[in-house]
């Protein structure tokens, strides 16, 4: 079989269509090909146009110019230049373009883009999967816009970017459809109604929606699965909406991470039933950061040193919030591995990493396999933010409190020196304000909120009293060592928090592949 076609839309960095083009059948042989992908913003559209360049090469053959690349030891200009088909190809495939801008233009171009595709594709077996902005379903997003003068969801055109999405379906009736979204959708509402039943409504019945005049459609219906469970288990065909939702730390992801996701099937595609996702084993945060390479945090707001950095730490030792702040008994344990942790970080000499670090990474897991690149000899995106000298202590406490209890602290458990002075912080709203990454769990959601402060990904080792690094950042994600985040690291983050985990979309083409194969066959 010749490789099913994808079509990528809202694709930020890359995540579902790294996990769909990673998939591979029993030989060896990629199953799935994309053939276009869509992002507006500018540093992402250059990490997925990166990276479509880089899958341009078979996988023992790629060049040992994009390490170099990565290594910062020629520019991205030299390496196209160095192979300009393939960098032809990977410019053809990765659009820059803002889906829902009404351009007529635009939708005119993807229509041809498909309809060339299609013309190549038995049976019109393709698949189309993206997940339209989020920003107006989130939970957070709603609070932040409850706080907006004369805003209105009805106006908000976030709301009605899945309209794009839904006008390629029902224009170009792929095969099967993937489509992502928070959580936050499924309690949603626009004019009173459930935003989420609206969507499922238009999406098992695209061709009776009004985005294509009536002279250019025929009918046709999708059926609608979850991916939690083989569907010979319902009988009845009634999916409750939390049924969508997808825990990703049951599948291998080291990231609970809870999103919606659904599996849309041509009504001539359904002659069988889809599968559904295999649970596995609990994959830490240790298992896949552990080992990579060791660093301090910066100062914001004075002179940024090894030396300068390890007094401040040090320092804590005579704080009073040390000497006053841990009285309780049971706490006295905790005061110790505080003093040990300052001994150890006296006697080491930790740097800030960089945007590249010679070295040999390695990952405890299984999932070796996926992560390392043997021809990388390091690791990219790996460099330290800088914190408030204050936030070193509060996180050098909370990572030792982590690393005693068992748990990250909440506002309240931090000694009252170290509680932030703000009029909110007792006030109950704010007790995970400073939250660690378990080292023996699954991480919290990785979010693009990462960007902004590293107070939620704080580091669980102590001795390192830092943040998480976009590289830590990407490999809670599953994103592979030798796939390269572009921009600024604001950007890097924001585009590492807003992806789809790739090796769950991974997973997820395994679902599609097979119900494809059983659909042919």
């Amino acid at each position: 079989m010749n490789p099913i076609p994808v079509v990528d839309l809202f694709a930020g960095p890359g995540g579902l269509g790294e996990g769909f083009s990673a998939y591979t059948d029993s030989d060896g042989n990629p199953v799935f090909d994309i053939v276009l992908s869509i992002e507006k913003q500018q540093d992402a559209h250059s990490t997925l146009e990166l990276r479509s360049f880089f899958r341009k090469f078979p996988k023992d053959k790629k060049p040992e110019e994009y390490y170099q690349y990565l290594r910062k030891e020629i520019s991205r200009k030299e390496l196209f230049e160095s192979y300009p088909k393939e960098a032809g190809c990977a410019k053809n495939e990765a659009w820059k373009a803002e889906l829902g801008n009404n351009s007529s233009e635009l939708n005119m171009r993807i229509d041809s883009r498909i309809r060339e595709m299609k013309e190549n594709t038995p049976n019109n077996c393709w698949v189309l999967i993206g997940g339209p902005p989020c920003q107006a379903y989130s939970v957070v997003g709603r609070s932040r816009n409850k706080g907006i003068k004369d805003y209105s969801p009805e106006n908000d055109h976030r709301s009605y970017l899945y309209k794009q999405y839904l006008r390629i379906i029902s224009e170009h009736k792929p095969a099967l459809f993937v489509m992502e979204n928070v959580k936050g959708m499924l309690s949603s509402k626009l004019n009173g109604k459930s935003v989420f039943e609206k969507i499922i409504d238009d999406l098992q019945h695209p061709s009776r929606s009004k985005i294509i005049p009536s002279s250019e459609k025929y009918e046709m219906e999708y059926e609608i699965y979850p991916l939690t469970f083989p569907q010979s288990q319902n009988k009845n065909k009634k999916y409750k909406p939390e049924d969508f939702i997808i825990e990703s730390e049951k599948y291998g992801i080291p990231q609970a991470r809870h999103r919606v996701i659904l599996l849309g099937v041509r009504k001539d595609f359904t002659l069988c039933k889809p599968g559904s996702l295999i649970e596995n084993s609990v994959v830490t945060v240790h298992d896949v950061i552990g080992n990579l390479p060791k660093l301090r945090s910066g100062l914001s707001r004075e002179y940024d040193s090894l030396d300068t950095w390890v007094k401040q730490l040090i320092a804590a030792a005579d704080s009073p919030w040390l000497e006053n702040g841990i009285k309780n008994k049971k706490f006295k344990e905790l005061q110790e591995i505080v003093l040990n942790v300052l001994l150890e970080i006296e006697k080491q000499y930790l740097n800030r990493g960089n945007e590249f670090i010679f070295c040999k990474p390695e990952v405890k897991s299984e999932l070796v396999w996926w992560y390392i690149d043997n021809n990388l000899d390091g690791v990219c995106n790996h460099a330290s933010r800088s914190h408030m000298s204050e936030d070193l202590h509060r996180y050098l406490y909370a990572a030792c409190f982590s690393k005693y209890f068992g748990y990250s602290p909440i506002i309240m458990e931090f000694p009252e020196e170290l509680i932030p002075n703000h009029k909110n912080a007792k006030s109950g709203h704010f007790n995970d304000r400073f939250r660690v990454q378990l080292k023996d769990k699954p991480a919290s959601t990785i979010t693009s909120h990462i960007s902004k402060d590293g107070h939620y990904f704080i580091h669980y080792d102590p001795e390192q009293s830092r943040s998480l690094t976009v590289r830590e950042a990407a490999r809670l994600q599953t994103f592979p060592d030798n796939y390269f985040f572009e921009g600024s690291r604001t950007q890097q983050y924001i585009q590492v928090g807003n992806a789809v985990p790739p090796l769950l979309a991974s997973k997820i083409a395994e679902v599609v592949y097979e119900l494809i194969v059983k659909n042919i066959e």
